[in-house]
């Protein structure tokens, strides 16, 4: 599904065990929580949501995980990349963005980052959730090891073998759909 515009969300949730309700322009209510799912391309994600969104992929990746590396590696802004994020009282807890994958109809999961806050609920569930929701056909992800289990409970299986990025353990995974 091309995204041009600002937010634009999927209708129906492939996972009916998780609820999510269309309550505000452009974005998805979670739960009961005052939180929010929302995507865009990068040229219309507001300002501020995108500062916000780098701001929390370098705390995660660069600070907190102690892994100096460019952050901003010329994805974010390639045709058909869909920024995706979560905010919880006008604060982004997590984000992710989905790229246009290297063969057809194949798209690439990447840049999951969620907030030390809201870790451990179901807030990165859903932002997972609704990304896959918006595309069809296959998706790929370079997980980090320790996240191996988190992301086969979405379908994803391991497509090689691990290798090292960035000196964190990774393993190439994919989700046929």
């Amino acid at each position: 599904m091309p995204l041009t515009d600002a937010v634009v969300m999927p209708s129906v949730s492939r996972r009916p065990d998780r609820t999510v309700k269309a309550a505000r322009p452009g974005a998805l209510r979670c739960g009961d929580m005052d939180e929010w799912v929302s995507c865009a391309p990068f040229n219309a994600v507001p300002n501020q949501i995108l500062h916000d969104i780098i701001r929390l992929r370098i705390d995660v990746f660069v600070v907190e995980q102690e892994c100096p590396y460019p952050e901003l590696d010329g994805h974010d802004d390639e045709p058909g990349t869909v920024h995706w994020w979560v905010t919880r009282d006008d604060l982004v807890v997590a984000t992710c963005r989905m790229l246009v994958g290297d063969v057809p109809n194949e798209h690439r999961l990447g840049r999951v980052a969620t907030r030390p806050s809201v870790r451990g609920g179901l807030t990165a569930t859903r932002l997972v959730d609704a990304a896959l929701d918006s595309v069809a056909g296959p998706v790929t992800i370079g997980a980090q090891a320790p996240l191996e289990g988190w992301y086969a409970r979405f379908g994803f299986v391991r497509s090689g073998p691990d290798y090292v990025e960035d000196g964190i353990p990774h393993l190439p995974m994919r989700l046929d759909r």
